[in-house]
Order: structure tokens, then C-alpha cells, then sequence
């Protein structure tokens, strides 16, 4: 087992292990006081993977209930949000007891929000079921819904209590799926750590899905070594003040690529044009070396994910008008400037148009 302990907040650990699933009943003993344990999933998980986390809850003695939403990102509404605060108050839940997040980044946003907010907090369990969960929204403490207007509009920054990674939920991942996760471990090799890319470019199997998984021993310790990551930034940065920011390379396209495509792009796919956008510019401004474009195209070949989009460039700036990381008339992009560094660039919201239309097309 790989733990990853994390200080932010009132300091948690992430745990990286094959059979963790079965073991969430053990783990949750060290919650003192806890009675009631709330799991919270989406319809595809829970014929999955629900049973086997309800009765390891029960074997160890909790009184273990559910709730299912429907998958993707439309369940991150407000509607929800509410029909889950209102499940959870007719379940009587306490201060004193725990709600479980058994899914993917969706659901864990949801959940994560709803936990803050209920009781003004109540402790919140990870286990993250896609391999974007794990290496990214799992970690950090950023829980969110999205409104009419845009993408994680409403939300509150609410460490969970511990997080369990089990790789083996990821062997019915689709496809698409395993891309989404790669998008966000691509980004943080761009941001923090060139060996990482390097580790994806050489050593994973492009294109995992069933039986053609990863070694244990190679997946395990990406995913521990994007966590790892992650920490580190957000140690140092838990309510994005500065460095935390790095963590939005590619995001604010992305968000505008969901919101046009009414979400049917997904997350992943959306940051990996993200970033091949950025980056492009960036390299027709003299930035960033064209070497360090052309490795970013190559590892978003290789895990089958997009690097450009057809929404023109007015479109894609007017969506990210309503992007949460914008400051009055200013917004901040991170710049790629060599494999493993970015710079934060502060730029007029106007400019921002400018860099959309030098970037997007290959």
C-alpha cells in the first residue's frame, strides 16, 4: 500500500491499494462516533461496485445507506444538490457521522459541496472510481455545482477525511474514460514535473481497458505520483491564492469547451485542447519552445485525446467570460514556458481573446 498524507486541513491520508474497496468498513472505524454512514454513487457505480461497499460498512457494524444520482455532469446542479442535503436531513444524519463518495469526479464534486453545507460539516469519505478522481479531484478539497451560467460556480473549498484509491475499479473503465484521467497526469507533468512526462511517454500502454491493464506496480505509482503532486501544490496553497493556480493549466478553454458542447465533451478531453491551445500560442509568441508543443501533441496522441476544437474563437472567449477565475477585468492563465515549469501570466480579459485565436488552430 502507497499512503500519501496530506496536511491540508485538519490533515488526512490518501491510500493507494488494490482490494481497498472491501476494506472501506475497516478504515472507517478510526472515524470515532461514527453511526450512520451515507454512501453516495451514480447509477453506473452502483451496479458495479455499491454491494461491495455497503457490506464491508455493515460487517463492521455501521448502519450504511444510499443514494444514487444519474451519471455525468448534468447531476452537479443545483436541483441535486438540494435533493441530497434534503436525503441526508431526512436520514438524520449528525455531525458525528459520515458520507461517502463512490464515484467519479461528479460525483465526488456533489458530494464534497453537499458535505460542507449540511450541518455546516459533515466528515466526507473519497473513493474515487475513474482514474481522473484519483489523481486529481479527489485531492485538494475543491467541492463544487455547477450553474446555468458556468462550471463550478457554487462551491466551497472542504477537505475530505481520508481518501482510498483502489486501481482495481479501473479495469471497467472505458476507454475514454482512461483518457480523461491521462489529460489531467499530462498536466501536471507540463506544470511540475518533466519525468512524469517522460514516465507517460515511455512506460504506460497507451491505451488500458479491461484486461489490458497496467502492471500494478506502474499504475500505482503514477497515481501516487500525480497525488503526490497535488499535495504538494496545495500544501503550500490550499485556497488558490498563488500557486494552486497551476493547477488550472488548460482549464479556463476547457470550461468553455464543456459549457458550448453542453458538457457532451468531457472534462479530460476538454483540458487536453485546453492545453494544446495555450501552448500553441504560446509558442507563436515566442514563449515556450516548439519541442515542448510537440510533446505535448505526441502524449495527447498517444492516449487518444483531442488537441483543437471546432468553436470558433468568439465563442469559446464569451463562455469563458463566466469563468470563476476571473478578477474584475483580468483573468489568469498559466503559461507553459519549458517541460515541467509554467509561469502565471495576469492578462487583460481582453487579451485572452487574442491567445484563444493564435492557439486554436493546429
Amino acid at each position: 500500500m502507497i499512503t500519501i498524507p496530506v496536511t491540508a486541513g485538519a490533515g488526512y491520508d490518501v491510500q493507494v491499494a488494490s482490494g481497498l474497496l472491501g476494506e472501506i468498513g475497516e478504515r472507517l472505524l478510526v472515524l470515532p462516533r461514527v453511526h450512520i454512514v451515507a454512501v453516495v454513487t451514480d447509477d453506473n457505480v452502483r451496479n458495479l461496485y455499491l454491494d461491495i461497499v455497503m457490506n464491508s460498512l455493515q460487517n463492521k457494524g455501521f448502519v450504511a445507506i444510499f443514494f444514487t444520482i444519474k451519471p455525468g455532469e448534468a447531476s452537479k446542479c443545483a436541483a441535486q444538490y438540494v435533493a441530497l442535503l434534503q436525503w441526508l436531513a431526512e436520514n438524520k444524519l449528525t455531525r458525528a457521522d459520515a458520507i461517502v463518495a463512490l464515484g467519479g469526479g461528479v460525483v465526488g464534486d456533489l458530494v464534497g459541496f453537499a458535505a460542507a453545507t449540511y450541518l455546516r460539516g459533515v466528515p466526507f469519505i473519497q473513493i474515487p472510481t475513474t482514474l481522473l478522481a484519483m489523481v486529481d479531484s479527489s485531492v485538494g478539497g475543491k467541492t463544487a455545482i455547477d450553474l446555468p451560467a458556468g462550471k463550478n460556480l457554487a462551491g466551497a473549498f472542504y477537505q475530505p477525511k481520508m481518501v482510498l484509491c483502489d486501481p482495481d475499479v479501473l479495469r471497467t473503465l472505458a476507454p475514454n474514460r482512461w483518457a480523461d484521467g491521462f489529460a489531467e497526469a499530462i498536466k501536471h507533468g507540463m506544470i511540475a514535473d518533466a519525468g512524469l512526462l517522460e514516465v507517460l511517454g515511455d512506460c504506460m500502454p497507451p491505451r488500458p481497458c479491461n484486461n489490458d491493464m497496467p502492471p500494478a506496480n506502474i499504475l500505482d505509482k503514477i497515481i501516487a505520483n500525480n497525488i503526490t503532486i497535488k499535495r504538494d501544490i496545495v500544501q503550500r496553497d490550499e485556497f488558490e491564492m498563488g500557486e494552486r493556480k497551476f493547477l488550472n493549466f488548460g482549464h479556463t478553454i476547457a470550461h468553455a469547451i464543456e459549457q458550448l458542447s453542453d458538457y457532451a465533451v468531457s472534462h479530460g478531453h476538454a483540458v487536453a485542447i485546453g492545453m494544446a491551445v495555450i501552448t500553441r500560442a504560446a509558442v507563436r509568441k515566442n514563449i515556450c519552445p516548439p519541442n515542448l508543443l510537440a510533446m505535448l501533441l505526441q502524449l495527447l496522441t498517444r492516449y487518444d485525446l483531442p488537441n483543437y476544437t471546432e468553436y470558433d474563437p468568439l465563442a469559446l472567449f464569451n463562455a469563458a467570460l463566466h469563468d470563476k477565475k476571473r478578477t474584475g477585468g483580468t483573468i489568469t492563465e498559466v503559461i507553459p514556458y519549458e517541460a515541467g515549469r509554467c509561469e502565471l501570466y495576469e492578462m487583460p480579459i481582453e487579451e485572452l481573446h487574442n491567445w484563444i485565436e493564435m492557439g486554436l488552430h493546429p
